[in-house]
């Protein structure tokens, strides 16, 4: 059920994309979306901090959402439960908020559940979670490319803080693609790849 369970670092260096080998581990690797997450900024102190509430990542493939869930799961002793809405259905809500209860009752721990594509469930599924977010029971994070405004219902809504991340700049695109050529241990750094300065334009 748990996407992160498929990162390990030795996979990551051995057979894994490179957009995931170099996917960012910690908030100082992480490029762009300095409104958010700049040192002092709201997001990355409760990071930081492990005092995340029940959030709505909004923003564009390619900006970061997934990334910022990868990031969460390493920083928090909450248990972390992490699944896409394009699979998932009521049923597995359900399972999920069962697991949640049971670290709430044996372990004393709260549960992040960060729901990828949070849009495309629909009323229903949306409102199986709100009496679990009220009550605690869950941090609900939720990652959509779409306007939570007209995707997420508004009960849900009101109770999650919506974060947007912008398109990356061409600035940081250049950092991230220089980093992926110059990373030894988990780039292209042992393959001394060059690239033409005016093709990173």
């Amino acid at each position: 059920m748990d996407l992160f369970d498929h990162y390990t670092r030795d996979e990551l260096k051995t057979g894994a994309p490179l957009a995931d080998r170099i996917r960012p581990h910690t908030l100082d690797e992480f490029v762009g979306q300095d409104h958010i997450l700049k040192k002092g900024k709201v997001l990355r102190r409760a990071i930081e901090a492990d005092e995340v509430q029940s959030s709505i990542f909004w923003g564009p493939p390619g900006t970061g959402k997934t990334t910022l869930a990868h990031i969460l799961a390493g920083k928090t002793g909450a248990h972390f439960i992490s699944f896409s809405a394009v699979l998932a259905g009521v049923k597995e809500i359900r399972g999920v908020i069962e697991q949640a209860r049971n670290q709430r009752r044996f372990n004393n721990k709260p549960t992040v559940l960060f729901v990828d594509e949070i849009h495309r469930f629909n009323k229903a599924q949306q409102d199986a979670f709100l009496p679990h977010v009220e009550d605690g029971t869950i941090i609900l994070i939720g990652a959509t490319t779409e306007n939570p405004s007209f995707e997420v219902i508004s009960p849900l809504l009101s109770r999650t803080k919506v974060f947007v991340l912008n398109p990356l700049k061409e600035e940081e695109l250049e950092i991230i693609l220089r980093r992926a050529l110059s990373d030894k241990d988990r780039g292209l750094g042992n393959y001394r790849a060059n690239i033409d300065p005016i093709a990173l334009k």
